[in-house]
C-alpha cells in the first residue's frame, strides 16, 4: 500500500454523494451506514477547512427528461422513472447533517466517477492539488470509481476505510454478498493497486501533526 503523506496545500477532501436519496430514512437507496459516519466525516471536513484544504461535495443528478441518463436508466428503474437522482428534487440535495459550508465546492455529476464530464479535475489542477482524500457513498460504486479515475489521472489517493459506506449486493447469479465483504474487498483492492487506505482518525492525526 502506498504511504503517501498528506501535505495540506496540495490536498483536497472529496465527499461523494451524501445526498437525501442515499441517506434520508426511507430513501429509495437508503444506506444507514452512510448516516452513521456523518459525525466523523464532519470532523474531518472541519479539520480540513481549518488548514485551507478544499472540501468538495458531489451529488449525482440527471436531467428530468433523461437526456443525460445513458445506461443508468437501463440498470435502475427508480432512476429511469425519475424517482431518484433527478435534478432539481430534494433527493439530490446534500443531507442536512453534512451540508457544505460557505467556501466549499458542490459538483453535480451524472456518472459514477466524480471526474466524468465535470469540472472536478479543473478545480483540483487550478488549486495545485495532487492528493485527494475520498469518502462518501457508495464504497464500491461512486467512491471506488472516483478513486480509480483519480489514480489514472496521477492524483495520490487516500481512501477512507471508515469514511465510505456501502450496501449488501443482491444475488445476480453468483450469490448475495454482504456489505462487510464488499467493503473488505474494495479496501483491499484499492490498497493493493490504487493508493493508500486510511481511517479517519489516522488522517486527523496526520493533519494535527501539520499544525
Amino acid at each position: 500500500m502506498a504511504r503517501w503523506t498528506i501535505d495540506p496545500p496540495k490536498t483536497a477532501l472529496i465527499i461523494i454523494d451524501m445526498s437525501n436519496d442515499f441517506l434520508k430514512p426511507g430513501a429509495p437507496m437508503e444506506l444507514p451506514g452512510g448516516r452513521a459516519m456523518i459525525p466523523h466525516l464532519n470532523r474531518l471536513a472541519q479539520a480540513c477547512r481549518a488548514r485551507s484544504i478544499p472540501v468538495i461535495y458531489t451529488t449525482h443528478a440527471h436531467r428530468p427528461d433523461g437526456s443525460d441518463m445513458g445506461r443508468m436508466g437501463d440498470l435502475f428503474r427508480n432512476v429511469r422513472e425519475g424517482r431518484m437522482l433527478s435534478a432539481g428534487t430534494e433527493g439530490v440535495e446534500i443531507y442536512p447533517d453534512i451540508q457544505p459550508l460557505p467556501g466549499d465546492h458542490l459538483i453535480e455529476k451524472r456518472r459514477y466517477s466524480a471526474f466524468q464530464n465535470t469540472d472536478l479535475e479543473l478545480i483540483l489542477r487550478n488549486k495545485g492539488i495532487d492528493t485527494v482524500i475520498i469518502g462518501g457513498v457508495a464504497t464500491n460504486i461512486c467512491c471506488e470509481s472516483t478513486a480509480r479515475e483519480a489514480f489514472f489521472k496521477d492524483f495520490k489517493v487516500v481512501f477512507l476505510s471508515d469514511g465510505n459506506a456501502t450496501f449488501d449486493l443482491p444475488d445476480r447469479g453468483w450469490g448475495r454478498i454482504p456489505k462487510e465483504e464488499v467493503q473488505r474487498y474494495v479496501l483491499t483492492t484499492l490498497a493493493w493497486g490504487f493508493g493508500r487506505v486510511a481511517s479517519i482518525s489516522e488522517v486527523l492525526e496526520e493533519l494535527e501533526a501539520t499544525s
